[in-house]
């Protein structure tokens, strides 16, 4: 299966449905885990994941001893999806593997990727369609052979290889009579958040790429002749308003990743850091009495203001051998869209999400008030978190409503995160971090520090920010709507707009990580 170049968007709906199937994924290399964590891509429960090591495959592994390992799981009788970047047949030598995996009486098919070859020279800012003339070439065992024989004449020329063998590329192009001045583009990560594209000259390239020191850079592309020329012009991907930046995400990967898919458009590499952990209440006696009252018909309304509620919930459901047909005559209502995406997937459409603020406050100002001849009952159950606060309760009360507030988990502090993570959080190697909530600005502070002054802060809502305040931090960026989509969109048109000042001032565009605390811009 071809996973295109690097970037996670670039999957195809083939791709997603093969993974949904897999009982068993191999992986290239660890770095194709972000790949997994797209919010599109849901595994099978129980499913495998290993890694190659992309390293080993390509210099110690060959096609036969790669094809060892997919087959040691096929034989298990289970579908088996092999990874490769790019596309599988242009991009990488795995024919060969497909070949033995025949050999060894498996079946295969081919998912087609986008390719590395055609797509990191898009990325970079290369037009080849006006390059008059592109040859291609992938080459990961050294050997340049003779397609090198007509890389003197043609005007472009793009050449997928690894660091170990830009040498040998740069020999085999001067062979062909490239001369050592000549314009060459090289770029490394080429599709991901941490792209870094070089222009440079033949001559040079060898250095260049020695320069950089870039660990795990393989594949490198190198695009040769006029085309390389064309960049200062269309460069797109490296110029997005947060490119590059390093971001912290206070939040378990389950519940950043409808922001870290947000903040990836724009550029930015994601850290997840959780901050808290969900646990279940110290006893289980008032949930139980509380889902035997909801099959029992003891409640109007059900109202959930988080996703981990919808999950205590659920979880609870389960060990009784229920599911979501209990919730049939029930009113439900949520705190907002995410909570509401939850409950759908679950098979239950709520009856109620504010229009408005999407909060604890925002469901208050928009629940119906109690209707002694058109409510049959006048209780509802209201699952939450041991830290809640009482601002839905006090609301629903004086609508006349009867609340049952029942603590469906508990919420502790998460364990401080390893030790390069809070020394990058207390020098300023984050630009930014996003706090989606007080407890994560209270528990990240606990755990692994304060921030860096010259870290850029963003947050949710106000609430949040008085909180930062609280503990000494300034904040910079304000999301306009409670959401995290909100949140990022807010960070990137602050990005933006650090970015115009820059240009405008005729200085280096650099991130926040390389720039000491000076005034910053609230937004």
């Amino acid at each position: 299966m071809g996973t295109g170049p690097g970037d996670p968007d670039l999957l195809t709906l083939g791709a997603i449905a093969a993974l949904a199937d897999a009982s068993a994924v191999i992986l290239d290399d660890d770095r194709q885990r972000e790949i997994l964590g797209h919010p599109a891509i849901t595994l099978a429960e129980g499913a495998e994941v290993c890694t190659l090591g992309l390293t080993e495959a390509r210099k110690t592994l060959t096609p036969s001893a790669r094809a060892k390992i997919v087959l040691k799981h096929a034989a298990e009788g289970v579908r088996v999806v092999r990874l490769v970047t790019g596309d599988p047949f242009w991009d990488n030598a795995v024919a060969d593997e497909a070949a033995a995996c025949v050999r060894g009486g498996i079946d295969f098919e081919v998912v087609p990727g986008v390719s590395s070859l055609t797509a990191v020279p898009e990325y970079a800012g290369i037009d080849l369609i006006h390059a008059g003339g592109v040859q291609f070439a992938s080459v990961t065992d050294g050997r340049f052979g003779k397609q090198t024989a007509q890389w003197g004449g043609a005007a472009t020329v793009v050449v997928s290889t690894l660091v170990s063998m830009v040498g040998g590329l740069v020999e085999a192009a001067k062979a062909a009579g490239r001369p050592g001045d000549d314009h060459v583009i090289v770029t490394l990560h080429g599709g991901s958040t941490e792209q870094i594209t070089l222009p440079t000259t033949l001559d040079e390239l060898v250095g260049a790429i020695k320069a950089v020191k870039s660990p795990g850079a393989d594949p490198v592309h190198v695009i040769m002749g006029a085309a390389a020329e064309q960049r200062h012009e269309l460069s797109w991907y490296e110029t997005k308003p947060l490119f590059g930046w390093r971001v912290l995400v206070p939040r378990t990967k389950d519940q950043a990743a409808p922001m870290v898919a947000r903040l990836r458009t724009y550029g930015a590499h994601s850290d997840e850091v959780p901050t808290i952990s969900v646990e279940p209440p110290r006893s289980p006696l008032q949930m139980d009495k509380a889902v035997r009252g909801l099959v029992e018909g003891r409640y109007e309304w059900v109202a959930f203001t988080s996703v981990n509620a919808v999950k205590a919930v659920r979880e609870k459901f389960e060990e009784y051998g229920l599911d979501a047909r209990a919730f049939s005559g029930l009113k439900v209502a949520v705190v907002g869209s995410v909570t509401a995406q939850a409950l759908q997937a679950w098979g239950i459409e709520p009856d109620l999400v504010p229009e408005g603020e999407q909060s604890a406050a925002g469901l208050a100002a928009e629940f119906p008030p109690y209707d002694d001849v058109l409510d049959p009952i006048n209780r509802i159950f209201l699952p939450r978190a041991d830290i809640a606060t009482e601002t839905l309760t006090a609301g629903l009360i004086n609508l006349g409503w009867e609340v049952e507030d029942v603590t469906a988990y508990r919420t502790v502090r998460a364990a401080p995160p390893a030790a390069p993570v809070r020394e990058a959080i207390k020098t300023g190697k984050f630009d930014a971090v996003v706090f989606t909530s007080s407890s994560t600005v209270r528990n990240l502070v606990g755990i692994a520090g304060k921030p860096h002054p010259g870290t850029i802060i963003a947050v949710i809502g106000p609430a949040t920010a008085k909180t930062c305040e609280e503990h000494g931090l300034r904040v910079d960026v304000v999301a306009a709507k409670p959401s995290v989509v909100d949140l990022a969109d807010a960070l990137a048109s602050f990005a933006a707009a650090r970015r115009d000042e820059f240009i405008t001032a005729g200085e280096p565009v650099l991130k926040p990580s390389q720039k000491r605390p000076g005034t910053r811009r609230r937004v």
